[in-house]
């Protein structure tokens, strides 16, 4: 068991996984009809495969009991902020997908209520469905409690900056509540070099396709248009930060250039956004010039603690964050303070 620390160590990007949710993942995976091969890779294997690494996943993403808490004591984590794994509802149709939400977030509400001390949630919504997805993200942050909103990246090889979106992220920035940007396969006009060289998942897919995600997002002028609006992305930012110079110069010269005719000047350069509207997490990166880096060029408070439990759970990269060589104001914002004021949190 990992020992305390002078601080709580807040895991902000944990997953979980509805039986009605897994038992649609089933049904879509038994429909010819249905084309996604991204989704057939990641929920054929984790359904299915008998390793003990998807075995354990599995088991562990439907259970928030005895057996997460168990986990969380062992690896010393004191707090999770948990969310629907990806592609949460956002693969089923769309009045499906937002019954799915509901009940998804009514039981995690519920597991929530029976151990306010250790878990937070995250609203599942259905996108393609904006209005119900206005009025659950309202159920789930003034009702249930709820402190963010999670979007597994596209739904249905649709991105948030396409205007049928603009109610979900109005709705974000009055509900003043951010929207969790997670990973998932890219979609079908994406995937295949992926899938050629077995890198769709999270070894590399995941990360290229939330980085376009979220770029998506910044130049298409989602944050000129809702300055208030706050995202978080994770694993390091999905290799963003690393890119800021010539994001910046780039789009700036691609604009100037009138390459694009769609592509217009934003009020502020690329940096801006990433630097003021979204908040990164190192989830699966337990590895301190990664997490430094993103420390010095987004800012200290806007980087945080994650697990990336149970798909990354090794309890050792608590200890390995925690042996961090910075400033012990900065790894305290690390793993607790910068969590407690982005979601809020009175524990």
């Amino acid at each position: 068991m990992i020992s305390k620390a002078a601080y709580r160590r807040i895991a902000t990007e944990e997953a979980f996984l509805t039986k009605d949710v897994a038992a649609g993942y089933q049904k879509l995976l038994a429909d010819s009809s249905f084309h996604d091969p991204g989704f057939r890779s990641l929920w054929g294997f984790y359904s299915a495969s008998p390793s003990p690494r998807a075995q354990f996943i599995y088991d562990r993403l439907k259970d928030l009991g005895d057996a997460r808490i168990k986990d969380m004591d062992d690896s010393g984590i004191d707090h999770q902020i948990i969310a629907l794994t990806a592609p949460g509802v956002q693969v089923f149709e769309p009045a499906t997908a937002s019954a799915l939400a509901i009940d998804a977030n009514d039981q995690l509400a519920e597991a929530c209520r029976r151990h306010p001390t250790r878990y937070t949630g995250m609203a599942a919504v259905a996108p393609h469905d904006p209005a119900n997805a206005v009025k659950e993200m309202e159920r789930a942050v003034r009702k249930l409690g709820f402190k963010a909103v999670i979007i597994n990246s596209h739904t249905l090889g649709h991105y948030l900056d396409e205007p049928q979106f603009l109610p979900v992220l109005e709705a974000a920035e009055a509900l003043n509540v951010p929207i969790y940007l997670h990973p998932q396969t890219p979609p079908p006009a994406m995937i295949q070099p992926f899938l050629d060289a077995g890198l769709d998942g999270a070894v590399f897919g995941f990360g290229c396709e939330t980085g376009l995600h979220m770029l998506r997002i910044i130049t298409g002028g989602v944050f000129d248009r809702f300055p208030k609006l706050q995202f978080i992305i994770g694993h390091a930012g999905e290799a963003l930060p690393f890119w800021l110079y010539r994001l910046d110069y780039m789009h700036g010269a691609t604009v100037r250039s009138q390459r694009y005719p769609f592509m217009k000047a934003l009020q502020h350069p690329v940096s801006h956004y990433l630097r003021n509207n979204v908040y990164i997490t190192n989830s699966g990166v337990a590895w301190q010039p990664a997490i430094e880096f993103c420390q010095k060029v987004i800012g200290v408070d806007r980087v945080l603690y994650a697990m990336d439990y149970p798909y990354q759970y090794l309890p050792e990269e608590v200890g390995f964050c925690d042996a961090m060589t910075i400033p012990a104001a900065d790894k305290q914002a690390f793993f607790e303070g910068n969590a407690r004021r982005v979601f809020k949190l009175t524990i």
